[in-house]
């Protein structure tokens, strides 16, 4: 039998923003136009001082301009767009300096709170000034005195949208174009932390002074039940509550309310600020000794250290009328209040894998 070897580890591949994208196709388009020269790759300056080559999938002249299309290439990045195809569509203009434009795919912005006007073009401040000093270069390459009308398009992008946090933003129609160094970082964790970001900024400014940060759909239902939240008063934070919370300092609202599973909200509880299990881990000696604090007897305690889950340890509590659920939430709220200011009232809140309620903490004011 042949011995098997494990594959080394490789370099995860990083890959290129929708900002890069844009500026890639516009760059090429806006070239054809001036010089007639049509590329298969277009290389452009990224933030940084760094440049990049992206391969296009077409360019070419329309009734009215140019156009050019690449496929958005994430890399090794989960990206709900990897393999859409982003193009733009430019013409020239007697007007000096660059109008953007949301074609297909693209969305619009429709409520404030965003680091862009209500009305705009859901194109951000980076990948417009990529655009802008690229398309500048080549004017004065040509000799060019006048300006660009760009067009970007995502292929499908209205319906890739839908599994983004556009929709609950306010942002309508389509994507983002985004980017803020032009390279996309397998994995990374900035552009989930900015969304969630972005979710408090829109609520605070469309006046909700009431929001619930949650872990996931079944803390956001949970939340709903309670409270019957808009979609906008509730923050998709996933595992980064840290991001959350500290975005408050910045930022305050008068209510705020964190709801995640009863494992989750026991590793807040614990002083964890990142929730997921690469991070942080369910400690049950843990949870075993604050039940002890609220009357658990050594043979339960016993039995929440050798349980398989949080969840069977809450249960053998609940079976016995120990509040760990409400306990641990107490907790988990004390470690929150360290760090949010006093001027935010606090909640927290934990469910089942059923999305029951199993534990609260309620500030009092």
């Amino acid at each position: 039998m042949r011995d098997e070897t494990p594959e080394e580890p490789r370099p995860l591949r990083s890959g290129y923003t929708t900002g890069s994208c844009a500026t890639a196709t516009s760059l090429a388009a806006a070239r054809l136009l001036l010089t007639g020269e049509t590329l298969d790759a277009a290389q452009i300056a990224l933030p940084k001082q760094r440049s990049a080559t992206l391969r296009l999938e077409f360019c070419r002249l329309t009734a009215d301009g140019a156009e050019a299309g690449t496929l958005k290439d994430a890399g090794d990045d989960p990206d709900v767009t990897h393999g859409a195809l982003v193009f733009a569509r430019v013409a020239l203009s007697d007007e000096p300096g660059v109008r953007f434009h949301a074609g297909e795919g693209v969305g619009t912005i429709t409520k404030p709170g965003l680091v862009l006007a209500v009305g705009e073009p859901a194109i951000n401040p980076v990948p417009r000034q990529m655009m802008q000093g690229n398309l500048a270069t080549l004017a004065a390459e040509c000799g060019y005195a006048g300006g660009f009308d760009v067009t970007i398009n995502i292929e499908g992008g209205a319906e890739l949208a839908l599994k983004t946090m556009n929709p609950r933003l306010g942002i309508l129609g389509g994507l983002s174009i985004l980017g803020t160094t032009g390279i996309v970082r397998p994995f990374s964790c900035s552009a989930y932390i900015a969304s969630i970001q972005q979710g408090i900024d829109v609520a605070r400014a469309n006046s909700f002074r009431h929001l619930a940060a949650c872990t996931g759909n079944a803390s956001e239902d949970a939340m709903r039940r309670r409270y019957g939240f808009d979609d906008t008063a509730l923050i998709e934070m996933g595992d980064f509550v840290g991001a959350a919370l500290k975005h408050l300092r910045k930022v305050p609202v008068e209510r705020f309310s964190v709801c995640g599973g009863f494992g989750k909200i026991s590793k807040l509880a614990a002083g964890h600020m990142d929730l997921h299990s690469r991070h942080s881990s369910i400690d049950l000696p843990q949870l075993a000794e604050w039940a002890a604090e609220i009357g658990a007897s050594a043979d339960l305690q016993q039995r929440m250290r050798e349980a398989n889950t949080s969840q069977q340890a809450l249960a053998l509590c609940r079976a016995e009328g120990i509040a760990l659920g409400d306990a641990v939430c107490a907790r988990a709220l004390a470690f929150a209040r360290r760090i949010v200011p006093l001027e935010v009232t606090l909640e927290v809140f934990a469910i089942d894998r059923q999305g029951n309620l199993v534990g609260e903490a309620l500030e009092v004011r």
